[in-house]
């Protein structure tokens, strides 16, 4: 039987939050109560602990920073599927269209399981073998979990999490899993070459990085409270060149900086070329 697990009391939760806001900028209210306790407590069976006090000692010990990206990898999880909001890729596939620029630097800034990091090479891919684009392209992707990370380095997704990729596509780019694999799809090494990853906080001071010609920054601010927010985006567009596109999530809006951004469609703005920073 496993072992039962002492409620959540208010004060350990608050300690949790206030150890996420200070080491991720993850903001947690009050109202995120039962989803933590949810998400963590088939950790601590599995752990064999009893109580969130006892878990709360295990993710702040120096000796143990791997139980602490655990902790994060269970608390930061969402969805993520290849060409979400699709209409962001059309908008770039137009815009590198018009320009045909020989060499782009694309940063996908909270790549999650690499599957925004692998529909933009697709999409690269594709636009340099019609001649729209030069081979000079990389893309970077980096996130803050490094579970994730290892995941997207595999680069074996299940097959639902293509469901948007055309039949074209994914002739060009993937390998379907036969036997014990069926159902899975793992990514041509073609496409995973020109794609690198790394661990990146993105609530601290940004190593150098770019400049990028292309920022995604997509579904990851609804974590941060909006003081985070502005401090993020901040950091990233100081690594996005002038002129460069800058893609957040749609549902998202406002995007909360001081940094001059010209909107072209919901979640996409073009950094001015006059921008100073």
């Amino acid at each position: 039987m496993p072992t039962p697990i002492q409620e959540l009391s208010d004060t350990t939760y608050r300690q949790i939050a206030a150890l996420m806001q200070a080491s991720i900028g993850l903001s947690l209210n009050d109202s995120k109560k039962a989803l933590v306790s949810a998400r963590l407590s088939p950790r601590m069976h599995h752990l064999a602990l009893d109580s969130f006090e006892a878990y709360l000692q295990r993710i702040t010990a120096e000796a143990d920073v791997g139980e602490f990206q655990v902790a994060v990898d269970l608390l930061t999880t969402n969805e993520t599927y290849f060409f979400r909001e699709p209409q962001h890729f059309d908008l770039l596939e137009q815009t590198l269209s018009r320009q045909r620029p020989a060499s782009l630097a694309v940063w996908s800034a909270a790549s999650s399981f690499g599957d925004e990091a692998y529909s933009i090479a697709m999409l690269l891919s594709d636009l340099q073998q019609q001649g729209l684009l030069g081979g000079g392209w990389s893309v970077l992707g980096t996130d803050i979990s490094d579970r994730v990370l290892r995941s997207a380095r595999q680069a074996v997704y299940p097959q639902a999490r293509l469901r948007c990729v055309s039949p074209q596509r994914l002739r060009r780019y993937c390998l379907r899993g036969e036997g014990e694999a069926e159902g899975l799809v793992q990514i041509q090494e073609r496409l995973t070459e020109r794609v690198q990853f790394g661990q990146l906080n993105l609530c601290r001071p940004i190593e150098p990085l770019g400049p990028f010609d292309v920022v995604f920054l997509r579904n990851v601010l609804i974590y941060f409270d909006q003081d985070t927010k502005r401090a993020v985006v901040e950091r990233v567009l100081a690594r996005l060149r002038p002129g460069g596109l800058f893609f957040i999530g749609t549902a998202e809006c406002r995007v909360p900086s001081g940094t001059e951004l010209q909107p072209l469609a919901p979640g996409v703005f073009r950094k001015p070329v006059s921008s100073s920073r």
